[in-house]
C-alpha cells in the first residue's frame, strides 16, 4: 500500500463531509468529531515463566447521546489510540444509521495474542476488565468482541466484573456464549447483514444477487459466514483470501469446504481446487460482481482503486477504503455499501442479546434473524432515500448524513447540561 491513512483522520473527513449536506453548526459538527474521553492503561500480568509483561490497552467512549456506548475489544499488535479512537466513532455512526439506542465505543489491546498461551491471555484480559470496570456496566458502556477475541474473552470479562461487582449483570457485555447469556445468531450476524445489504444493493440496481460473482478478501468469522450465506442465495464466490495469499477458481469454490481446509491447515493456501493464487491486493481489482473486504482497515487506497473492477462492494470490514480511494471510486461506476451499514449486523444481535439479557427472555435464532432482517432493510432504504434526495455521489455520504442528523437531534432535543 502507497497510502497510509489515520483512521480517525478518515473519520473526521467523512463527517466533515456529510455535514455540508446538513443544518448543522460548525460547533456541534466540531463536537462530533472527537471522543467524550479515551482511557489508556498499561496492564502488568505475569507470565507463565513468572515474569511480568506489561500491556498497553484503549478504552475509547466517542459518544453517549444515543445510549450506553457500545462496542468491540479488539487484541492485535498494530493497535493504536487513534484506531480505537476512530473505530468508536464509526460505533457511533453505526448504531445511528440502523436506529439502535446505543452510542459508540471501542478498545485494544496492543498484543499479539498468538504469542501467548490460553492462561496468559486470561490473566491479561482479567486485568484488563478489572481496569474497565468503573467504566463499564449495561447502562454505561457495553463491550463486544472483534480482531481476536470471542465469546471465549466476554466471558472472562462478564465473570470478571460480576465478580468485583458482587452481582448478575449479563448486559454488561456482549458476544457471549449461549450459556452464559449470549444470542442466538450472533456468530453469523456480521455476515449475514453483510449479504442482506449486498442483496438489496442488487436489487437497487435491478440486479439479482443470484447471478452474481463475488470475492472476499478475508476468510475469517465475518468472511467465510458472507462466503456461505452469499452462496446459498446462489452465487458464485470466486476468489477468497487470508493472510497467507488469495485462491481463485472463474467456476466458483464450495466455501464451507474452504472453510473446513482453513480449519485444517490453518490457510486456504493451497486448497485443492483453487485453479490460481495471487496476493490479497490482486484480489480486491478482480472483475467481479461483488468485492467484499472482510479483513482490516484501508485495505483500499486511492492507488489499489484505480484498479477496482468490482460492480458493488459491501464494506464487511470496518474503513477498508481509505477516504482518497472513495474519492476515486466515486468518479467509477462502483457502488458501495458503507460500513456502519454493511456490517452492522454484529451491533445489532448484540443489541438483541443486551435486550435478552435485561428482560432474562431469550429468543429463538429465527426471531433473531428476522428481526435483523427489517433493521438492515430499513437502514438501506434510508440510505437510498438520502442518496436520491441530496443527489450524492455515493452511499457513503448519505450514511453519515442520516446518522449525524439522528445524533444531533439527540443531542439538541436532550438539551446542555452545565
Amino acid at each position: 500500500m502507497s497510502e497510509e491513512a489515520n483512521p480517525f483522520e478518515s473519520l473526521q473527513s467523512q463527517v466533515d463531509d456529510a455535514a455540508e449536506y446538513l443544518d448543522v453548526g460548525d460547533d456541534v459538527i466540531e463536537r462530533l468529531k472527537h471522543p467524550e474521553r479515551v482511557l489508556e492503561t498499561n496492564l502488568t500480568v505475569e507470565l507463565d515463566d513468572g515474569s511480568l509483561e506489561r500491556f498497553t490497552a484503549f478504552r475509547s467512549q466517542f459518544n453517549g447521546d444515543r445510549g450506553p456506548y457500545k462496542g468491540g475489544i479488539r487484541y492485535h499488535p498494530n493497535v493504536t489510540r487513534d484506531e480505537v479512537t476512530a473505530l468508536s466513532g464509526w460505533m457511533v455512526y453505526k448504531c445511528a444509521v440502523v436506529d439502535i439506542p446505543f452510542g459508540g465505543g471501542k478498545g485494544g489491546i496492543v498484543v499479539d495474542p498468538t504469542e501467548y498461551s490460553d492462561s496468559e491471555i486470561e490473566r491479561l484480559t482479567r486485568a484488563f476488565a478489572k481496569e474497565l470496570r468503573p467504566f463499564i456496566g449495561e447502562d454505561k458502556d457495553i463491550p463486544a468482541p472483534d480482531v481476536n477475541t470471542g465469546q471465549r474473552e466476554m466471558n472472562w470479562i462478564k465473570d470478571t466484573y460480576e465478580t468485583l461487582e458482587n452481582t448478575t449483570e449479563p448486559g454488561v457485555i456482549t458476544g457471549k456464549a449461549l450459556d452464559s447469556g449470549g444470542s442466538e445468531g450472533r456468530v453469523e450476524a456480521t455476515g449475514r447483514s453483510t449479504i442482506i445489504a449486498a442483496r438489496e444493493a442488487f436489487d437497487y440496481l435491478g440486479r439479482d444477487l443470484s447471478d452474481a460473482t463475488v470475492a472476499i478478501q478475508g476468510y475469517g468469522n465475518a468472511g467465510w459466514i458472507a462466503a456461505k450465506l452469499v452462496e446459498d442465495r446462489g452465487a458464485d464466490v470466486v476468489a477468497v483470501s487470508d493472510s497467507s495469499g488469495a485462491i481463485y477458481n472463474a467456476d466458483g469454490f464450495d466455501a464451507r469446504d474452504v472453510k473446513a481446509f482453513k480449519n485444517e491447515t490453518g490457510t486456504v493456501s493451497g486448497y485443492s481446487e483453487a485453479n490460481e493464487e495471487f496476493t490479497n491486493e490482486e484480489l480486491l481489482t478482480l472483475d467481479v460482481d461483488l468485492l467484499i473486504p472482510a479483513a482490516l482497515e484501508n485495505a483500499i487506497d486511492a492507488d489499489l482503486a484505480e484498479d477496482v473492477s468490482a460492480d458493488v462492494i459491501s464494506e464487511a470490514a470496518n474503513g477498508p477504503l481509505t477516504p482518497a480511494a472513495d474519492e476515486v471510486l466515486a468518479t467509477e461506476d462502483v457502488l458501495i455499501i458503507p460500513d456502519i451499514l454493511a456490517n452492522a449486523g454484529g451491533v445489532t444481535v448484540s443489541y438483541f442479546e443486551w435486550v435478552q439479557n435485561r428482560q432474562r427472555f431469550y429468543w429463538s435464532e429465527e426471531k433473531v434473524n428476522e428481526e435483523l432482517e427489517g433493521i438492515i432493510v430499513d437502514g438501506f432504504d434510508a440510505l437510498t432515500d438520502a442518496y436520491e434526495k441530496h443527489d450524492l455521489e455515493t452511499l457513503r455520504q448519505a450514511a453519515y448524513i442520516v446518522a449525524i442528523q439522528r445524533v444531533v437531534d439527540s443531542f439538541e432535543e436532550a438539551g446542555s447540561f452545565p
